[in-house]
């Protein structure tokens, strides 16, 4: 009983890993954010937080594996990192034909996700008070700054790599901020998360990763310290930077390429279309494209509302056994 109780929550963290992974491919969408509303963002910095710490390092150098495991929360990262691997693999090429051929639909689906994910989460906050409202507010903004900056043209020198997996990494794991999305504004979405994965790319990747490692530690020390100490405040203004991005991930925007002065397309070293900037707007005729996407919407909303009625569920059962 026990065996298949672990083997259902070991299931249960790899499909979240899924989630998270697919939210990581989706310019606008934070895996923090999914992380957030499947209650295991703060257990995930944890992990981050142990694994490249020094007590990690000296378990492992003293051979103490047991030990370094139960530290670590090894089952429970193996699951989730599992999930989000093969979720990014797999969904890379899924998502580049989907945006290309289907992109409202796709945006119109997180966008219902994220939209019901911002009330169940504030909903976690024990006392409204100004300093809540204020960091609400605070991370609105700080969202829609984001979204309003012009995305740069792709770079593949060494150190920029480095840098775009530092900042990828912090706002993967912060709610609200894509990391996705970042690379979009930073010029290297597409040469990192199409072309490079796709292509298994050792050279990019490589420079990449070391930098989301670098960015992971220390965003995961700072954000777990804020949990402890003022839980209320932080999924405030985590909460504000996931409605902020509402408006990053609005399905009817249209994309405004950058051109030069004659009016030509500006290509970048790959030659891709730059994004210059979006024009978001409503739909103006309810066409069946539109009612669809609407759908689409409420699917994400109903399904992050039967999230939440599940996860509550759990938590009552698994207070009732700890009663017993």
């Amino acid at each position: 009983m026990i065996k298949k109780s672990v083997m259902k929550e070991q299931v249960s963290h790899f499909i979240k890993g899924i989630l998270i992974g697919i939210a990581n491919v989706v310019p606008g969408v934070s895996g923090g954010t999914i992380a957030l509303i499947t209650g295991i963002l703060e257990r995930l910095l944890n992990v981050i937080k142990h694994t490249l710490s020094l007590q990690s390092f000296k378990l492992l150098l003293k051979a103490k594996f047991n030990e370094w495991a139960d530290y670590v929360d090894v089952r429970f990262a193996a699951a989730v990192f599992l999930g989000v691997l093969v979720a990014i693999i797999s969904i890379a090429r899924l998502f580049e034909y989907l945006f290309k051929h289907y992109p409202v639909f796709i945006w119109a689906f997180f966008f219902g996700l994220v939209l019901a994910s911002v009330y169940f989460v504030m909903k976690t906050i024990k006392r409204i008070h100004v300093t809540v409202v204020f960091l609400f507010v605070i991370g609105i903004a700080a969202a829609v700054s984001i979204a309003l900056l012009h995305p740069a043209s792709e770079n593949k020198d060494p150190l920029y790599l480095f840098i775009c997996g530092i900042v990828a990494a912090a706002s993967m794991i912060l709610p609200g901020i894509s990391g996705s999305f970042v690379l979009v504004l930073m010029g290297n979405y597409e040469l990192i998360m199409i072309h490079s994965i796709n292509n298994v790319t050792i050279s990019v990747l490589t420079l990449v990763i070391l930098g989301a490692v670098v960015g992971m530690l220390a965003l995961s020390h700072i954000l777990s310290w804020l949990f402890k100490h003022f839980p209320d405040q932080i999924i405030a203004l985590l909460s504000g930077f996931m409605a902020g991005s509402l408006l990053i991930i609005w399905p009817w925007k249209e994309v405004i390429w950058k051109t030069n002065s004659m009016g030509e397309l500006i290509l970048s070293r790959s030659g891709d279309k730059i994004v210059e900037k979006y024009s978001w707007f409503f739909p103006s005729d309810f066409t069946q494209e539109v009612f669809i996407a609407f759908l689409i919407m409420l699917t994400g909303i109903v399904m992050v509302w039967l999230l939440e009625k599940f996860a509550a569920k759990n938590k009552v059962n698994v207070e009732q056994k700890n009663l017993v």
